[in-house]
């Protein structure tokens, strides 16, 4: 007898939401999906890593690469996930998971704790696209969260500088950032943001090892604070996960934000500053970015994290069809509580998911194709 699949119901459930805030049922329905097919990643051994060997042949070390984690999906498209500064990509769609794998396998880039290196990243995304292009035949989804949409955009400019862009099925890009100054106004004596004032010791021109050692402490508390501030609100936790899933999910979320060196945090900012800021993309031959099918969202609170003249927010909201033809771009709002927070795809799940559930539905009835 066929597996009952739980999927037409939360499909409907999430459709729904914005008139009807059933989430014990919805919660009720996860869980029991969750009971029959738990979370089960596992390391995944690149076939293919020409790209990652001459980086480290380059002199970055092994102890830069990201983990990457492989969760067998039941479908052809697959998922490449790329999480922010914390928590790690396991944990940033972590309600998001049973949704994702109903379309295909999904891959996590889980960041080094002790370094990070921008151009070992990129190779490994090099790598993993190739190796489902040539091995499996398969296009993916790049779904990536705040900084994580920030090495996706690095990674398509230098494809682009390198000549044409990669074969994608769709990029997901969650309140992007993609340079200090989406996060710390340039001219500012004092960083507006939370995640700003976490990042400006990191920042200092000559950023001394011992003082970003000395400033590790204070960014582990604010990065705790923005995670318990959600955590806070039982009421509404109640209607996304179990007590035991939120065990598990804080003491994860936490050993992540106690186990980042000071010496991986000073590498993750390094890889920040790295970056090209959207609006200087506009040079001969690198735009667009990427023809593939995209998908931008912002939460309608980001005040908390973003500048109010995040230059990655302006480039998006004021010219979008120049860096994805392709794109769409939505603000994500909650009609019934308390307001999205930046990123929030865990104690916002189901306000998110609208917008994601129909862009992998076109994508998989082939309304949007992705192009080479």
């Amino acid at each position: 007898m066929p597996a009952l699949s739980l999927a037409p119901t939360l499909s409907l459930l999430a459709a729904l939401q914005r008139v009807s805030p059933v989430r014990p049922l919805r919660t009720f329905l996860r869980a029991a999906e969750e009971k029959r097919h738990p979370s089960h990643a596992l390391p995944h051994a690149p076939a293919v890593r020409a790209a990652q060997d001459r980086v480290l042949a380059a002199g970055a070390g092994p102890h830069q690469a990201a983990t990457l984690l492989r969760e067998a999906g039941r479908g052809a498209l697959p998922t490449i996930v790329l999480g922010g500064f914390v928590p790690d990509a396991t944990e940033q769609v972590f309600l998001l998971r049973h949704f994702l794998l109903r379309s295909g396998d999904v891959y996590y880039f889980n960041y080094p704790r002790h370094g990070f290196s921008l151009d070992l990243l990129c190779a490994q995304l090099d790598d993993l696209v190739a190796e489902l292009a040539e091995r499996r035949g398969q296009a993916p989804v790049l779904f990536s969260v705040s900084f994580g949409s920030g090495l996706l955009l690095e990674w398509l400019a230098r494809r682009r500088r390198a000549g044409p862009p990669p074969v994608l099925a769709g990029t997901v890009l969650v309140s992007p950032v993609a340079c200090t100054a989406d996060l710390i106004h340039p001219a500012a004596a004092k960083p507006a943001t939370l995640l700003g004032r976490a990042l400006q010791p990191y920042l200092a021109a000559t950023a001394t090892a011992e003082a970003a050692d000395g400033a590790i402490e204070r960014s582990r508390t604010i990065f705790a604070r923005m995670f318990e501030a959600g955590a806070q609100n039982k009421a509404g936790l109640a209607g996304l996960m179990t007590a035991g899933e939120l065990a598990q999910l804080h003491a994860a979320v936490m050993a992540t934000i106690r186990g980042i060196s000071g010496a991986g945090a000073r590498e993750r900012v390094r890889a920040l500053q790295a970056m090209t800021a959207p609006p200087g993309y506009f040079a001969p031959g690198l735009l667009p970015l990427s023809p593939a099918p995209a998908l931008v969202l912002y939460a309608e609170r980001e005040e908390a994290v973003l500048e109010a003249g995040s230059p990655t927010r302006f480039a998006f909201t004021t010219a979008l069809p120049a860096y994805f033809p392709h794109g769409r771009l939505q603000r994500i709002g909650n009609p019934f509580g308390p307001p999205v927070q930046h990123a929030s795809l865990i104690f916002h799940v189901f306000e998110f998911l609208p917008a994601l559930s129909g862009f992998y539905h076109r994508l998989k009835s082939g309304k949007l194709r992705h192009a080479a």
